[in-house]
Parts: C-alpha cells; sequence; structure tokens
C-alpha cells in the first residue's frame, strides 16, 4: 500500500579509522538488511571513519562523496531500494565535512546533507566545517528529512522542517552509550512535538575511549516506539503507516495553532 513504507536501520560496530574495513563492512550489513525486503536502509553517522580519527582526518575522508556514490548509490541500484546513507567524513573544497548523502532506488544521489551543529565537547568543531543549510527529500512519495547526531539537540532545526511538511525524519548518530538516555527522550520529543515518524540509527561499539550507545529506534507520531535495539551491532526493522499522520494531526492539530509571530528567538 502506498501509505505503507518498511525501513531497516543498520547499528554499525565502526573501526575506527579502518575506512576500506567499513564499506566493505556496511555493504555486507546491507545486502544483509535486504533479506528483510525493505523499502528504506539506514546507515548511522561517520560510517566510513568513525568518529573520528584525529590524526590526518582528510586522508581517511571521502572525497566529493566519490566511494560513497560509487559503491553505496551502486547497492541503491543493484537492489532497488532506496538508502539513507548515514554520514561520512567527505574533504569538499579542501575542508572536511560530515555529510550525509541519500540514494533512491536508482542509485542516484537525491539529497546531500552538512552537519549543521558540531559537537564541541568532542571538539568536532575544531575538524570538521559546519554546514548551512537543512535537508528534505521525498523517498517513495513520502516527505522526508535528514539530520545528523548532535543536531537533535536543537529543535528549531528539526520544527523549520517540519512547518514545510515532513513525514518522516531520519536521524544517523554516533550516539555515545553514557548519554542514551538523552538520544531516547530526545527521538521521542521529535516525533511527538512534529507528529511525524522518527528513525534513529546509532552506531554501537567503542572507539578509541568512547563507548557507543546503540539503542537504535523507530518511534511514530504518538510517540511509541515501533522498534528498539540494544547495545549489539544488528539490523532492526519496522512498517511505517502513514496513515495515522492524517489522524493524529486533525485530533491535536499543533501545526494549524501555532502562533508563529510569538516565537522570534532572535531577539
Amino acid at each position: 500500500m502506498a501509505d505503507l513504507m518498511k525501513v531497516s536501520c543498520i547499528q554499525m560496530d565502526i573501526a575506527l579509522g579502518r575506512v576500506d574495513a567499513n564499506f566493505e563492512k556496511a555493504k555486507q550489513l546491507i545486502i544483509e538488511a535486504m533479506k528483510n525486503a525493505p523499502d528504506v536502509i539506514v546507515l548511522p553517522e561517520t560510517w566510513n571513519t568513525g568518529f573520528f580519527p584525529k590524526e590526518n582526518l582528510e586522508s581517511y575522508s571521502d572525497v566529493n562523496g566519490q566511494r560513497t556514490k560509487a559503491e553505496i548509490g551502486g547497492l541503491a541500484k543493484e537492489y532497488n531500494v532506496n538508502i539513507v546513507a548515514g554520514s561520512v567524513s567527505n574533504v569538499k573544497n579542501h575542508k572536511v565535512y560530515n555529510t550525509a548523502y541519500v540514494f533512491d532506488r536508482q542509485g542516484e544521489c537525491i539529497a546531500e546533507y552538512d552537519k549543521v551543529h558540531s559537537f564541541s565537547p568532542m571538539g568536532e568543531n575544531s575538524f570538521y566545517e559546519n554546514g548551512n543549510a537543512d535537508c528534505r527529500f521525498t523517498l517513495d512519495g513520502k516527505n522526508c528529512g535528514i539530520i545528523i547526531c548532535y543536531d537533535i539537540r536543537f529543535p528549531e532545526l528539526t520544527r523549520k522542517m517540519a512547518v514545510n511538511g515532513l513525514d518522516c525524519l531520519f536521524v544517523v548518530a554516533q550516539w555515545p552509550k553514557v548519554r542514551v538516555p538523552h538520544l531516547t527522550a530526545l527521538v521521542k520529543a521529535r516525533a511527538i512535538e512534529n507528529q511525524m515518524f522518527v528513525v534513529c540509527c546509532n552506531s554501537c561499539g567503542k572507539a578509541g575511549e568512547t563507548v557507543y550507545g546503540g539503542n537504535s529506534r523507530i518511534v511514530e507520531p504518538w510517540g511509541n516506539e515501533l522498534v528498539t535495539a540494544d547495545e549489539q551491532e544488528k539490523i532492526i526493522t519496522s512498517e511505517l503507516d502513514f496513515g495515522v499522520i492524517k489522524n493524529i494531526r486533525e485530533t491535536i492539530n499543533v501545526f494549524r495553532d501555532r502562533r508563529p509571530e510569538i516565537y522570534d528567538i532572535n531577539n
């Protein structure tokens, strides 16, 4: 049915700085995920490098997404599946960005997003350039958006996309285990307040001194969790029924009842 979309999240254990091994693992996990016949496959944040090698970061990074487009876009076309390819450390104009790519069923790159908010507590702002725009796109007729990890702590970014029409938000992350309760609360909050599906794909395992928390999850617009993961590498899958969005927005119409003239937060 047109209102249904099956989504698989690949909760990947990423090897810090081992780019070739990470590409090979990501591709094998995508092939594994296809056993569930999903419409969309999602990868986590900076899965090519891990988060993040501080020595010679540029040398580990993709260049204008060329490898990601060739290898992950190639799988999207081969398997006729949409792939929200998480994000990769990526060089553009001699600067490193945390860049997300989205591929349609034909393997075409239909969206590209540079992480807007760098995670300064881990020094990301000293190694990566910030993006300057949000990102919305369409997958199988559904209005979608993407944010990366720390971005979820800035509700203004998500709400800006939501008021322009959003059915599903993809959150790709490398969120540490110690702060998983925050991630759980934020994913649910973004779903409830914007009356949309939120698909969160986190990493797991250890990189350097940081243990990543897994707990990927898919939350529907009422805030109910459709599927969740534990802390181990795995693939989780759920079917999204977009028919519920019309019902919730008619029942509790927060978009109609908004008063944006009151919300000038720049003053």
